[in-house]
């Protein structure tokens, strides 16, 4: 039996697309405590690609994100939203640069 899915460790940076989707997503499959081979099944796509998705290895076509907001149960957009404490950490870095 495997262990269980551990949550991503590192916060992607605000201008790192890639890295957000990469982040979302294996934050979304390990809060349903999915591996990367139940949710490759829940969106028809292949266990690599899943995993190369979430190491920010592969730009992911649009019709791919649907697929993973479908198989998540959320809102494509959501797939592309900074995490809030990414969104705070930048408006305040951006406030003190601009002072």
């Amino acid at each position: 039996m495997s262990a269980a899915p551990k949550p991503p460790e590192c916060v992607p940076v605000a201008d790192d697309v890639r890295g957000v989707l990469a982040y979302n997503v294996r934050l979304l499959r390990v809060a349903r405590g999915w591996s990367q081979e139940r949710l490759a099944l829940e969106c028809d796509l292949d266990r690599t690609y899943v995993s190369a998705v979430e190491r920010s290895r592969w730009n992911v076509s649009l019709s791919n994100i649907e697929r993973f907001a479908r198989a998540l149960e959320i809102a494509p957009w959501r797939l592309l939203k900074l995490p809030e404490s990414v969104s705070a950490d930048s408006a305040g870095a951006r406030r003190a640069d601009d002072e």
